[in-house]
């Protein structure tokens, strides 16, 4: 009777430790989850942003260059009676053009960097908090079977 008894002490150990494990994974799987969730809707999110800050600098650019169109086609009058003067307006014009479009792709890598910073940042703490989760399980399971 005792080896029964026994056996039977055994095989509730084993399906309470088995419990306990499924408990622990079913735990840490639904953390990580979460981060994983939470990383792709701040991903999401910051893609939306990045999307609205450079198209807004697109539409800029485009209201820029109409103007410089116009500016461009009022002074195709002045170039007959002064060409000289529309020579060096229109070259000042170019330059400042040139200067704008390079300021505006400073504009638009900053604003890529800083995207990317932002989803790195994102990316470390979903990292760090699945790191933390399965650090907590290995624990937990070292407890569990370290108990005789």
């Amino acid at each position: 009777m005792q080896d029964g008894t026994k056996a039977q002490e055994v095989f509730n150990e084993a399906t309470s430790k088995a419990l306990e494990t499924m408990t622990f994974w079913a735990e840490a799987n639904q953390r990580v989850m979460h981060e994983l969730v939470e990383l792709s809707a701040g991903t999401a999110k910051e893609s939306i942003r990045l999307y609205a800050e450079l198209q807004q600098g697109a539409i800029d650019a485009i209201r820029e260059g109409q103007a410089a169109a116009i500016r461009w086609q009022a002074g195709w009058q002045e170039a007959p009676k002064d060409p000289v003067q529309w020579y060096q307006k229109t070259l000042a014009e170019g330059v400042d053009g040139a200067q704008k479009w390079f300021r505006m792709m400073e504009t638009n890598a900053q604003t890529v960097t800083r995207s990317a910073e932002r989803l790195q940042a994102s990316a470390e703490q979903a990292g760090k908090g699945i790191q933390e989760t399965f650090g907590a399980v290995v624990t937990r399971m070292k407890d569990v079977y370290s108990k005789n």
